[in-house]
């Protein structure tokens, strides 16, 4: 196996266990909120801290990988991973809601930094491989897909009187996994001039179309992504659904997310990177109309999982668009920025979440989702007529 695909399938592999971590905390976070939170209407508040921690540490992430590499950025980020879990499973043997929240914005950097894993791929691999790798990395999330919510079963009442706490605990062993096949990563780092070039000005970079279209889809996929998953198992609990039926609608969400990317980089290459994006825009919005046709287990259930598909389309291309915006000295501030406006928008769309779901309900809050898939699904259609427009002059 050559340096390029042995990378792929260990970023692949390490993404796997973020996502089995990402999925375990979807699972329980917000109900482990709901059990301890003084208000009920903060339920959301440790999903949300776990974004505000990425969001304060996604560009200084980036730039620390700049300095000592990839593999030592990755390392660091699993070790906070181990930190937060700890934090958390603290948190709920001493039922403190504000050490959870504490936990889950330690948790937060490891997310941050995992991001990165799909920058990493497409860094190292020819450009006409750059989105099968993207994709290739995301598919791994499919792992954590199935493995998260099945350890979450199995372990939120593993401690006797402290419901949740076996399920933080668990994390840390995936993360150590993760830490541990870092070690065969072999991805060069920066030359010494790289390091220190700086490039364009990044009002600059800022001002290309492409930039502005990939930043705008990823935002939307991920924050209208976040608000409906994470408000699921809160909306399933409150129409009298078990938990076993929340974990496994969020366990087919996630495997949704990530299943599509075996294919998705070759369907880019197929029919386009612009096509692929209007696909996710519309799958988005198909999500939203099943969403308010019923409150079924079924509806849950095809509901996140054309909402995982949709995020798939939408967050590839966006990775893959962004990467034709940067030189490589620019790459740690361009994909530093990009990821910290996405991580701001999930923040905002897991604060709503919980208030909006308490306030105005499950169907108000699909409804709300719909102007922002609009208009990225119009920004998406007017880069492509852009770009349209030097061909047929030509």
């Amino acid at each position: 196996m050559d340096t390029a695909r042995k990378n792929v399938a260990l970023l692949s592999a390490c993404q796997g266990l973020l996502l089995t971590n990402n999925s375990v905390l979807i699972t329980v976070n917000a109900l482990a909120g709901y059990a301890l939170a003084p208000d009920k209407a903060l339920a959301t508040l440790p999903v949300t801290a776990y974004f505000v921690g990425s969001a304060l540490t996604t560009l200084p992430v980036s730039l620390l990988m700049k300095r000592i590499g990839r593999r030592g950025g990755f390392t660091a980020g699993g070790i906070c991973g181990i930190l937060g879990s700890m934090l958390c499973a603290w948190a709920i043997f001493s039922a403190n809601f504000w050490l959870l929240c504490s936990g889950t914005l330690v948790l937060g950097v490891y997310f941050a930094a995992g991001q990165y894993y799909r920058f990493a791929a497409a860094d190292a691999v020819p450009v006409d491989f750059k989105s099968k790798a993207i994709s290739l990395v995301l598919a791994g999330g499919i792992v954590g897909g199935f493995i998260g919510p099945e350890t979450s079963k199995l372990t939120m009442d593993l401690l006797a009187d402290h419901i949740y706490g076996g399920a933080y605990l668990s994390l840390i062993g995936f993360a150590l996994l993760a830490i541990t096949l870092l070690h065969w990563i072999d991805i060069p780092p920066l030359s010494a001039e790289e390091r220190k070039a700086v490039g364009r000005p990044f009002a600059a970079i800022a001002r290309q179309p492409a930039f502005l279209v990939a930043a705008l889809s990823g935002m939307v996929g991920y924050g209208v992504m976040n608000l409906l998953m994470t408000a699921t198992p809160l909306a399933m609990v409150a129409c009298q659904h078990p938990f076993s039926d929340a974990a496994f609608v969020i366990q087919w969400h996630i495997v949704a997310m990530f299943a599509p990317s075996f294919v998705t980089g070759t369907l880019i290459q197929r029919f386009g990177l612009m096509t692929v994006m209007i696909a996710g825009v519309v799958l988005n919005i198909a999500c939203v109309a099943v969403a308010l046709a019923g409150v079924d287990v079924m509806n849950f259930w095809l509901a996140m999982v054309l909402l995982g598909m949709g995020w798939n389309f939408m967050y590839v291309g966006a990775t893959a668009l962004l990467t034709e915006c940067h030189a490589p000295a620019e790459r740690a501030k361009v994909q530093g920025v990009n990821d910290a406006a996405i991580f701001l928008t999930m923040v905002v769309s897991s604060a709503s979440s919980g208030a909006l779901f308490t306030y105005q309900g499950w169907q108000t809050m699909n409804i709300v989702a719909v102007p922002f898939l609009l208009l990225a699904g119009a920004a998406i259609v007017w880069l492509a007529l852009a770009r349209r427009q030097p061909r047929v002059a030509a």
